[in-house]
């Protein structure tokens, strides 16, 4: 019988990584939750049935960072040295930043974009039952440190 490589054939692979070095790598991404200024009224008093939105969010993003493997299917399982959620409360969104960092032979960016992500997804099912016109928008990339590729650090869009 003949293997067929799926590198070769143009199917799906994991990327080897075994021969990269260790380094200290560092990612952040952000991303909005935009929601009704009553909506924002009600997380910022306490008035959410289902408990503290930003506190289960970045909980959740966190989570959502650590479980990317489980995810997103070539990604590699990363053990994070470092993870946090951060929220700016505007008028009608909520900006939602990631950072994470880990010593490893492959780059976290996927794990914060993730984490965001998620943080967005729990504040929506939090918050779903007062408004369900809520969007989530704009996750992307904002700065990578480490790995062979450097330092990236995302120009104004």
């Amino acid at each position: 019988m003949k293997f067929t490589h799926f590198n070769e054939s143009g199917r799906a692979h994991m990327v080897e990584v075994s021969e990269k070095e260790d380094t200290k790598r560092v990612a952040v991404a952000t991303g909005f939750i935009k929601m009704k200024k009553e909506t924002i009224s009600m997380i910022k008093e306490g008035l959410i049935k289902k408990g503290d939105v930003l506190s289960v969010a970045q909980i959740g993003g966190i989570m959502g960072g650590k479980k990317t493997s489980d995810l997103i299917p070539m990604c590699h399982n990363i053990f994070l040295t470092g993870a946090d959620i951060r929220f700016n409360i505007l008028d009608d969104c909520i900006e939602i930043e990631s950072e994470v960092k880990t010593i490893g032979k492959t780059g976290v960016e996927m794990e914060a974009l993730t984490a965001v992500s998620i943080a967005a997804l729990t504040i929506y099912d939090m918050c779903k039952a007062v408004d369900k016109d809520m969007v989530i928008s704009g996750i992307k990339l904002i700065k990578k440190m480490g790995g062979k590729s450097g330092e990236y650090i995302r120009k104004e869009d």
